[in-house]
């Protein structure tokens, strides 16, 4: 429940900052991917200013994921060469158990006769 409203707390806020900024930004920007013309590009979008804003935020994030996810493949191959082992050695344990097991249990060793005292002499 408090994580709920935590994040109501949280949300709410940043959903109306968001609001406020797409509508203070609502002009149109053209957008040209020709860097050689800039008086006749060969293409060219013309949007609402929060719409590039927001699609080049998201483009930023979508970089960074990836490049976090390409460093960590390092980290990522270790582990799983790390489980592999674990789990080799956890079959290599099965075995073992398995075959104490099934061995007869060893006999007892017979307990020695008790101790007997010779009475003191007089």
């Amino acid at each position: 429940m408090l994580r709920k409203i935590v994040t109501a707390i949280i949300v709410v806020p940043v959903a109306i900052v968001i609001v406020a900024f797409a509508v203070a930004n609502r002009q149109a920007v053209t957008v040209s991917f020709d860097p050689f013309s800039s008086t006749a590009p060969a293409y060219a979008a013309t949007l609402p200013l929060f719409a590039v804003l927001f699609a080049v935020l998201i483009l930023g994030v979508v970089c960074g994921g990836v490049a976090a996810w390409v460093g960590q493949s390092k980290w990522r191959r270790s582990a799983r060469r790390l489980d592999a082992e674990v789990r080799a050695l956890q079959q290599e344990v099965d075995v073992i158990n398995a075959r104490q097991a099934y061995q007869a249990p060893a006999r007892a060793a017979e307990p020695a006769p008790p101790a007997v005292i010779a009475p003191p002499v007089p």
